[in-house]
């Protein structure tokens, strides 16, 4: 199926979710080839922020084809970095998890009894010295072609931060990427951030608030339905860790959901600089992802990356083919099914 030749304008959100975020590399690996799909803007969470950011380097060096070639470079320097690999026993489940890696289980042990300020004083991160290999984030501070927002959580007034295409520097990316079991807090500016996970994942305020865009577009990592009730600890700890990492989204869709009634009948004036119908569209990886254990989020083994990198183009094709003509026009993502009970 061809795609409409309009050009349509969109502002992609992509959340966080660890190593899974090689999923949405393949989205946008994907999306970067229809010429007809602008992303006015990109707004993401911890390693939605890290894709964000490279891939906006990328376009901003030398467009589309430049974007893919980083993007591939960024998940190739993370998979060489180190981090967990499974084990035997993992590869032959073949399903992503590493329970069994020894090094995995090493490190669950260890974040029980020690913090990172114990076991890495010294606050080494590999992500750190990628990111400057890849991106000049001086230069990327006066791109112009498009608008960056990325999240981070600060740990002393429990609020999001949104760090925008001015503020961005290795150090905001980290902050957005800060898992606190393991890594220290990132201070900037005299403040102190972890994961952008805990306030908004990824948060869609910016997106409404700071461009005059329709069509939000969110790239889908983080289960929020699951089919069966956890019951073993390590199951129980990663279901609340889902849960934690969900509610902001969620409680931001009912939101705009809300507001878009008040919109359609009349309530709210309406006008494009804020108080405009947003339509909502999702690129879900739940069908690949959602069985997967928490622990595959670490699994940062090339062949493990390479397949959730296929899943996302795949995802990113079907989506094109069977939604993408009702951008601007009407929500392909019903906020009112997946998020309201029904009584």
């Amino acid at each position: 199926m061809s795609l409409p030749s309009k050009n349509k304008h969109v502002a992609l959100a992509l959340q966080g979710g660890g190593a899974h975020g090689a999923f949405t590399w393949g989205v946008l690996d994907r999306l970067l080839e229809e010429e007809h799909i602008i992303a006015d803007a990109m707004c993401g969470t911890s390693a939605g922020a890290v894709n964000a950011v490279v891939c906006a380097y990328g376009l901003h060096k030398g467009g589309p084809a430049k974007a893919k070639e980083l993007l591939e470079k960024l998940w190739r320097m993370i998979s060489n970095s180190g981090g967990f690999k499974p084990s035997v026993f993992d590869t032959y489940w073949g399903n992503g998890d590493i329970y069994n890696s020894p090094s995995y289980a090493w490190f669950n042990v260890m974040t029980q009894f020690m913090s990172p300020y114990n076991f890495n004083p010294l606050n080494y991160n590999p992500l750190s010295d990628i990111l400057t290999s890849l991106v000049d984030f001086e230069d990327l501070q006066h791109y112009r072609g498009k608008k960056i927002f990325i999240c981070a959580t600060n740990v002393k007034t429990n609020r999001a931060k949104i760090f925008s295409n001015k503020e961005l520097t290795v150090q905001s990316v980290l902050a957005s990427a800060c898992l606190p079991l393991l890594f220290q807090a990132v201070e900037i500016d005299g403040e102190y951030y972890w994961d952008g996970g805990y306030m908004g994942n990824p948060p869609i305020f910016p997106l409404i608030t700071g461009t005059d865009v329709h069509d939000v577009v969110l790239i889908k990592i983080n289960s929020i339905n699951i089919k069966s009730v956890p019951t073993s600890a390590r199951d129980i700890a990663d279901r609340v860790n889902e849960i934690s990492f969900n509610s902001s989204l969620i409680n931001e869709m009912k939101l705009i959901h809300y507001r878009n009634e008040l919109l359609r009948n009349g309530i709210l004036k309406t006008d494009e600089k804020i108080n405009r119908e947003i339509f909502i569209h999702t690129i879900s990886g739940y069908d690949t992802l959602g069985q997967m254990h928490y622990s595959s989020k670490m699994n940062t083994s090339w062949e493990f990356l390479s397949k959730l990198k296929q899943k996302g183009r795949e995802t990113a094709d079907k989506w094109l083919n069977n939604e993408f003509e009702l951008v601007g026009s009407k929500s392909t993502f019903d906020v009112e099914e997946h998020f309201f009970e029904k009584f």
